[in-house]
């Protein structure tokens, strides 16, 4: 029987993005530069021996915890409202030891793709994934290149992070270059910010084009709906923590309105530090495209880089600006 996952939030997430396996990456990188054949080896001998060490949490492990939760509001005879898939480039055999872990965790997750050292970004498609979490920054460009899917590099777990509800799923997003596309910002980096807040300001009612993450967005809101919850009190939380401020506030407001999306929070910071917002609204993870936003947050909150495409004029800008 085939299965409809059209109303489901798919999550596909690497093995080492869910569960922390710094060391054993360490082992096939430390041999690596010397002999592929010889780091696949000791690789496997490592992960072999280990297979019954259970492995510690990653970056990831308290969003996938909480969205898996959700699923005892699904509805009788409806899909999933959530699914996870691990996708891992580990062999079956070497797997195990992720397995294993998954188990012992009680993670309700019964899709998976282990391949042998292979990119698994091209089976994304295949599993239905809206947003792809890995740690591998390969993979996550490739993926918002092909713009099948949501994709984030997730930094290490935050050491300095409170308790995170857990009786709730809250995700932050960065606004321009994320949610929404990236002419805005464009403008801003090219003609400086009175520019980009006119601009705004003048095309307030123009709804601005979608993002990377606008799809994801929309399957939020689609998500809420599902829930036997008004979308008010819905345990889904979702905020947008952007630079922005007045002039350049009301196109968001009026885009996502035109979206049809409900945002519970929105922090028009004006160009302050956005980690004591983050600290405060304790989100699962926070996705941003600005490295230094991500290296501050990731301190506190766990946190997702969004690679701009390869073609993106916005590479140029930043290579220019270190050059």
């Amino acid at each position: 029987m085939t299965i409809n996952l059209s109303d489901t939030l798919v999550i596909g997430i690497s093995a080492t993005a869910l569960f922390d396996l710094t060391e054993a990456d360490q082992v096939f990188r430390s041999k690596y530069k010397e002999d592929k054949d010889t780091a696949i080896a000791e690789y496997r001998k490592y992960m072999l021996e280990r297979e019954d060490e259970l492995l510690d949490d990653g970056a990831a492990m308290p969003l996938v915890k909480a969205l898996l939760q959700l699923n005892q509001h699904q509805p009788p005879g409806e899909a999933p409202l959530i699914e996870v898939v691990v996708m891992s480039r580990n062999s079956p055999e070497t797997g195990v030891r992720v397995l294993q872990s998954i188990r012992n965790n009680s993670l309700k997750i019964s899709r998976h793709a282990f391949t042998g050292g292979e990119s698994v970004v091209d089976y994304l498609e295949a599993f239905d994934v809206d947003l792809f979490l890995t740690t591998t920054v390969k993979d996550a460009q490739k993926v918002i290149d092909s713009r099948s899917c949501a994709a984030a590099i997730l930094k290490n777990s935050p050491i300095n992070s409170k308790q995170i509800p857990e009786d709730q799923v809250r995700i932050a997003f960065d606004g321009d270059a994320v949610l929404f596309d990236e002419s805005s910002e464009l403008v801003f980096k090219t003609e400086g910010l009175a520019s980009f807040n006119r601009n705004e300001d003048q095309q307030q009612n123009e709804p601005m084009r979608e993002g990377p993450y606008a799809a994801l967005l929309k399957k939020l809101s689609r998500l809420q709906e599902r829930l036997p919850f008004s979308v008010e009190f819905s345990p889904v939380r979702i905020a947008i923590v952007t630079a922005r401020n007045a002039p350049a506030e009301m196109r968001v407001i009026k885009t996502l309105r035109h979206w049809g999306v409900y945002v519970d929070e929105i922090f028009f910071l004006g160009g302050l530090e956005k980690t004591q917002v983050l600290a405060a609204f304790q989100p699962h993870i926070f996705f941003d495209d600005q490295e230094l936003h991500i290296e501050n947050a990731s301190k506190w909150v766990p946190s997702g880089k969004v690679p701009h495409p390869s073609d993106s004029p916005l590479n140029k800008i930043k290579e220019n600006s270190q050059s």
